[in-house]
C-alpha cells in the first residue's frame, strides 16, 4: 500500500469563463485528483475576484481551494495538468501537515459555537477582521510645549 499524505491547493479559473464552464473545469481537476489515486477531503469555492496584478493579461479570476489525500507520486502529475489546462491561471500546491487539518477543525467549530452564542443573545456578530482603514484612532500624547532656545538677538 503507498503512503498518502494530505495536501491542499489553491487555484485560480479565468474568470471570463461561464458559471457552468467553471464548473467545468473544477470538476475535470477533481476527477484528475480521483484518476491518480486521490480522495478529496474538501472543496471551497471562493468566487470571482480581483486579482492583486494582472496574470496572463487577465485582471479577475475565480478561486478554488481544496484539500485532498493523495499518493505524492500524484502531485507532479496534478501540477503538470494544471499547467496543460488553459483555463488555469495560476496554481499552488502545498503539502499539510495533519495537526493542522485538526487545528482548523477545531477552530471552525469554535467560531460557529461563538457565532451561534452571539446570535442567541441577539448581539450582532463581531467583525472577524478589522478593514485596511477602519481603525481606532490613536491618542495623541499630550507633551509639554517644546521649549525653543533663547534667542541671541535681543
Amino acid at each position: 500500500m503507498s503512503v498518502r499524505r494530505l495536501y491542499e491547493t489553491t487555484y485560480i479559473i479565468n474568470a471570463a469563463l461561464e458559471d457552468g464552464d467553471v464548473d467545468a473545469v473544477e470538476n475535470r481537476i477533481a476527477e484528475y485528483i480521483k484518476e491518480q489515486g486521490g480522495t478529496i477531503l474538501e472543496t471551497n469555492k471562493w468566487g470571482r475576484r480581483r486579482l492583486a496584478y494582472p496574470i496572463k493579461k487577465k485582471f479577475n479570476g475565480f478561486y478554488v481551494h481544496c484539500v485532498f489525500e493523495a499518493p505524492p507520486v500524484a502531485i507532479p502529475l496534478l501540477e503538470r495538468f494544471f499547467i496543460l489546462e488553459d483555463n488555469v491561471i495560476r496554481h499552488l500546491t502545498v503539502q499539510l501537515d495533519p495537526k493542522l487539518r485538526e487545528f482548523r477543525k477545531v477552530r471552525a467549530e469554535a467560531q460557529a459555537l461563538r457565532a451561534q452564542q452571539l446570535a442567541e443573545s441577539g448581539q450582532p456578530p463581531e467583525r472577524e477582521r478589522r478593514g485596511r482603514y477602519d481603525y481606532a484612532p490613536r491618542e495623541r500624547r499630550a507633551s509639554a510645549p517644546s521649549e525653543a532656545p533663547a534667542s541671541t538677538n535681543e
